[in-house]
């Protein structure tokens, strides 16, 4: 099968590769010229416009987006359905708003354009490992285009699957990433707790090892944890400022919208928030009442 494919980034370019090596025809289209070259390099079909990849593909098309959500990805999807032809299909794998990917669907189903979500994990593993995948939209592009999303699987048989209708598949991917902000600050906050019991001077790099086999708490998150502690096993080099890339603060508004506690992601989330901030108004206030109702010293600068 073909497949066209916009934004061939780290991740884009990856995906790129791994429907190569599955047999598949991808042409490819990148703002970066240097990049397009790069890939052409390993087997995709360049081309130098969006028009000029929509024109190298067969109909009925399907152009897989792989650009950063908000505003790049609605001029994209907004210009692909200028061009595109009653049949066709946009996939977008980015981490979108659901809300908006059911918005496109609509603006898109009215030109006979289907649009899947395609809510995608794997990150910069990929390549390798095969991709998580849960993908809302028509259901009948999605069987149509199926086999490319298996073979961007784990495998044929795992990790893929139609989850529901548009915006479902990008709505189970806001959600996936909470949790993800749950798990990370948990493995976060355990391993700060062993650093500071300084009188056993545990090996953090050999408890992650150690977790990783039998343990209830093992994972790939703990794979990685084990990994970046071997490569800095102070982790000097790296400053304490926690970005998000917005599911996060998505899944808790949708809580609040559901009436749906969740104290933990909530947590994790605001975690993150005072990660950013140098010497934060709020804790010098803390500072300021221990002083004023108890006389406890303060610290000045």
């Amino acid at each position: 099968m073909e497949l066209g494919m916009i934004g061939l980034g780290r991740m884009g370019g990856n995906m790129a590769q791994r429907l190569i090596k599955s047999g598949h025809r991808v042409v490819g289209f990148d703002p970066s010229t240097e990049r397009v070259k790069e890939m052409v390099r390993l087997g995709v079909i360049g081309a130098a416009s969006i028009s000029e990849l929509i024109d190298k593909l067969v109909s009925p098309r399907a152009i897989w987006c792989m650009v950063p959500s908000g505003q790049p990805t609605e001029d994209t999807v907004h210009e692909l359905g200028g061009l595109l032809s009653p049949g066709d299909t946009i996939i977008d794998g980015g981490n979108s708003n659901y809300k908006d990917s059911i918005r496109r669907a609509g603006n898109l189903a009215e030109k006979g354009i289907s649009f899947l979500d395609a809510g995608t994990s794997g990150g910069i593993w990929g390549l390798d490992e095969g991709y998580s995948l849960m993908v809302g939209g028509d259901a009948d592009a999605y069987r149509r285009i199926e086999p490319v999303f298996r073979s961007l699987a784990p495998s044929s048989e795992k990790g893929v699957g139609y989850v529901g209708p548009s915006g479902a598949g990008h709505f189970v991917k806001m959600v996936h990433n909470g949790i993800e902000y749950g798990l990370m600050e948990a493995y976060a906050e355990g391993f700060e707790l062993l650093r500071a019991k300084a009188d056993f001077n545990l090996d953090l790099t050999q408890i992650a090892g150690i977790w990783r086999y039998g343990s209830v708490v093992r994972s790939w998150l703990l794979d990685l944890v084990e990994l970046a502690l071997k490569e800095d096993p102070g982790l000097k080099n790296i400053r304490a400022f926690v970005e998000d890339s917005g599911e996060g603060k998505w899944t808790v508004q949708e809580s609040l919208d559901l009436d749906v506690p969740l104290p933990v992601i909530v947590a994790a989330l605001q975690v993150r928030f005072r990660s950013r901030q140098d010497q934060p108004f709020g804790n010098k206030l803390l500072v300021a009442l221990r002083n004023k109702f108890g006389g406890h010293r303060i610290k000045t600068e």
